[in-house]
């Protein structure tokens, strides 16, 4: 039977339950667990999908197509298990699901309540993946902070569940803040007292106080957390702020949080974990031997969050060449074909990332063409992908206006073009296509000397897709379609030929990128960077 583990948060938001999570997942995993974690988030969008990552960030996408928290690619890029729909559920979603219910009669007449219906559902969600039997535990991550009126039926929930499962199946971490106040010279622990009163005013104990820090806790602080909260003390948990969130399974493993988890639940810890890869990259990304600044040309770039994955990727990719990649954040809208040069000149490889809509449009052809014509390595995703196609067909084809349908439904050359099935529909959210979809990367070709196979699945998020009609005009003039969907005939990958790296995906090879799997394309793309950097220099020197 699986064990239960619920990660709460208190006093303020973005104290990193999420990381909190994965790092204990990994701790436990590492000392042979099956281990998955679970997002519950108290917002009323079905799914994260229709949301400006200005509110949110990124909107991560898992293979089976559930567009999901965040917080799900923390999970997957810590423990290198893939998530699924199963393992992201909003308010939205479990109401959605009551609603539907009532409507079909299946509750007998009964006045539909919060509590025992919506409860029951919470309950019946948190418990999918442990009665799959796959997992000896399953870690649920509650969003938002205690306190909040939206969160209020998942606290009561994890009541009922704690009730219903017994001693020694399930407990509940609190992740709190314990702020230093300057004036005073002293660290502040009322804030944890207040957040764990309102939490055993809706009827919860946490078994585990894990307590955010910009300075060391001292025995003495530990002990008044430990009276006053009402918890042992060697369940009083240091998180103190890290260089790089991949640190925090070895300061928790330092803390021993795994083992305090582990003998409240009864389980064994005579393993010890094997955590030899992870130090391997962290040494690796700790200790760069070369540097290259990378521009992330983008809508979003005053929020990172919205670029989640593309910078944890970068992360992977500079560990693996031993060299530190600084992103440089450039806003779409502020390059023009006046400015490119000032803009790119310093950097040593360029992204174009993704997003939907015009705005920011016509500055990322200007870059794409300012990389294109100076051979400086580039790399398109998804909407930079399809940059690429429209800059090349406009300047180098000749196909004056060459757009993307979603820009310009009027123009002559719909060198992006909406997909057949996609014309009739109307509702916005999860209606793209939409996971994990295969690619087969033709022989000869830059993407194939990157994967080194013919047989590769990607993961997607868009509605519009290349156009075939304009195909053969693009193979002829240079920019190849190197990966294709076997059953469609859908591009998938291009690149340019006479080019040291100018590859582009219409998918988002970010989102499969993990600390033990990098992704290759970033992996290529970095050392692509470092050698334009290299050889760079080397001409300066002459």
């Amino acid at each position: 039977m699986s064990k239960y583990i619920f990660v709460t948060g208190g006093v303020t938001s973005s104290l990193g339950k999420g990381i909190i999570a994965a790092s204990l997942a990994k701790l436990l995993q590492a000392r042979g667990f099956k281990v998955t974690i679970q997002k519950f988030d108290p917002y009323i969008n079905i799914d994260p999908g229709t949301l400006n990552p200005y509110e949110h960030g990124e909107c991560y996408v898992t293979e089976d197509g559930a567009e999901t928290d965040l917080d799900l690619g923390h999970y997957e890029r810590f423990l290198n298990v893939p998530t699924s729909q199963a393992n992201n559920v909003t308010t939205g979603r479990i109401y959605q699901h009551v609603i539907q219910q009532e409507r079909a009669g299946a509750y007998l007449g009964k006045t539909v309540q919060v509590v025992p219906h919506i409860t029951d559902e919470i309950k019946r969600r948190m418990q999918l993946l442990g009665q799959t039997g796959e997992y000896d535990i399953i870690i649920t991550e509650l969003g938002g902070t205690v306190g909040d009126i939206e969160s209020l039926p998942f606290i009561e929930a994890v009541r009922q569940l704690r009730w219903e499962l017994g001693n020694n199946d399930s407990l509940v971490i609190h992740l709190t803040l314990v702020p230093y106040l300057a004036a005073a010279g002293e660290l502040k622990t009322k804030p944890t007292q207040h957040s764990v009163k309102t939490l055993l005013e809706y009827g919860i104990q946490p078994d585990v106080l894990v307590c955010r820090t910009e300075h060391k806790l001292n025995s003495d602080i530990r002990k008044k957390l430990a009276l006053f909260c009402n918890v042992n003390i060697n369940a009083v948990v240091e998180s103190i702020d890290a260089s790089t969130i991949y640190d925090v399974p070895l300061l928790m493993l330092k803390e021993q949080l795994d083992k305090t988890v582990l003998a409240k639940l009864k389980l064994s810890t005579k393993n010890e974990p094997d955590l030899d890869s992870w130090k391997t990259f962290l040494g690796k990304l700790k200790n760069p031997t070369n540097e290259v600044h990378i521009g992330l040309v983008g809508k979003y770039v005053e929020l990172p969050d919205a670029y989640k994955s593309i910078t944890e990727a970068f992360i992977h990719a500079g560990a693996v060449n031993e060299t530190k990649v600084k992103v440089k954040y450039i806003a779409a809208e502020s390059v023009n074909a006046e400015n490119v040069q000032d803009k790119l000149k310093d950097l040593d490889g360029v992204l174009v990332a993704p997003g939907f809509g015009e705005r920011g449009l016509e500055g990322k052809l200007a870059a794409i063409k300012y990389v294109r014509e100076n051979q400086v390595p580039f790399f398109g995703i998804c909407l930079g992908m399809q940059c690429s196609v429209i800059e090349f067909g406009r300047n180098v084809l000749g196909l004056k206006g060459a757009n993307s349908f979603e820009m310009d439904e009027n123009t002559k050359h719909p060198v992006i073009n909406l997909m057949e099935e996609q014309k009739n529909i109307t509702n916005m959210g999860g209606t793209m296509r939409l996971g994990a979809y295969d690619c087969e990367i033709k022989k000869g070709t830059k993407a194939y000397s990157i994967y080194g196979k013919t047989k590769i699945s990607e993961r997607h998020r868009h509605r519009y897709e290349f156009n075939n009609a304009y195909l053969k005009q693009y193979e002829e003039a240079g920019m190849v379609a190197s990966g294709i969907n076997p059953k469609t005939g859908l591009v998938e990958i291009v690149e340019l030929k006479n080019h040291p790296f100018f590859v582009a995906g219409q998918f988002h090879p970010e989102l499969k990128s993990t600390v033990a799997n990098p992704h290759p394309l970033f992996v290529s793309f970095v050392a692509a960077s470092l050698a334009n950097k290299k050889g760079e220099a080397n001409a300066s020197k002459k």
